[in-house]
């Protein structure tokens, strides 16, 4: 792809497109605002499928187990948010993180990440939010690497360019499909947690004052992050970051109202999840900036509507 084509389908769309979701929704407290923000938005973004991600921390003894508890939570989510009729769309993703950089972890998520970005265009483009790591959107485009083509992907993950030595989730679960995602070409948005996105906090006064009590959804979501973070909080003065919403939110952000970015020289990702600018490189864009206020009214006011 020539670089000035990826450019232009690098800018945040004005208009209703078609969106995939790749999500560890059950890793975290994050993900699930994040699938509920994107499902109070369908009058801009068509959810087209969610993809159920591989994470391995405290919650889950393998990838695999990572994996399966997140689909469920996907599931209960639905039910929350009466959107059942997105429950046949739901695929599972790999049971493992890759295991070196040419080598696919197949699953029913990225063979339908492949099939779907098929049937789009540059000049349509699927739009693939990846809120988790970077395996089934990898994995998809090493198992067709025609995909490049037509999708856009806005990968949530690794630090902000001027943070050293700072370990991310997203990027350290899969280091390979990270390396994959930003060899391959693929128009790509990232957004830096470390040193960018951290600033996206919702405060528990925060939850309780906007979104308990003003509907099931908002409510679970409230009391569910609530408990989580006190069992770690308790006692102290404590702001919970909701990352995942910010990478729903670039689809959003016209005039940049949510958000500031801009046309960089994609990284190669090293060996230890740092950084190297030595190479001349294609382009991705950068997030380096959120308004975190007015993404987090938009939200607030979305997520407590009837």
């Amino acid at each position: 792809m020539e670089d000035s084509q990826r450019i232009h389908m690098l800018q945040s769309p004005e208009h209703l497109v078609d969106v995939v979701i790749d999500t560890d929704t059950y890793n975290e407290v994050d993900d699930q605002f994040a699938l509920a923000y994107l499902l109070k938005n369908q009058g801009r973004l068509r959810l087209q499928a969610i993809y159920a991600a591989p994470f391995l921390n405290e919650k889950a003894e393998t990838p695999g187990e990572g994996m399966e508890k997140s689909c469920q939570e996907i599931m209960n989510i639905l039910d929350l948010a009466d959107a059942k009729q997105y429950k046949s769309s739901v695929f599972k993703g790999a049971d493992h993180f890759l295991k070196e950089e040419k080598i696919a972890a197949a699953s029913p998520a990225s063979r339908d990440l492949i099939e779907r970005a098929l049937s789009h265009s540059q000049e349509n483009p699927l739009y693939v939010i990846g809120i988790a790591a970077a395996t089934n959107i990898a994995s998809a485009i090493l198992q067709e690497p025609a995909v490049k083509e037509r999708i856009v992907v806005v990968w949530l993950g690794g630090s902000g360019f001027h943070c050293s030595g700072m370990e991310e989730f997203n990027m350290a679960e899969d280091l390979c499909a990270a390396r994959v995602l930003f060899d391959s070409g693929v128009p790509l948005v990232q957004l830096p947690c470390w040193g960018v996105v951290e600033s996206f906090s919702l405060s528990r006064p925060e939850m309780e004052a906007y979104l308990s009590g003003k509907n099931k959804l908002a409510d679970h979501l409230a009391r569910y992050a609530i408990e989580e973070v006190e069992k770690w909080a308790s006692g102290t003065v404590w702001a919970k970051v909701i990352w995942d919403v910010t990478a729903v939110a670039w689809l959003l952000n016209d005039r940049q109202r949510f958000m500031n970015d801009r046309i960089v020289p994609c990284p190669e990702i090293t060996s230890n999840g740092g950084y190297d600018f030595s190479r001349e490189r294609h382009s991705m864009k950068y997030v380096y900036r959120i308004e975190r206020d007015a993404l987090m009214t938009d939200m607030l006011k979305k997520l407590s509507m009837p």
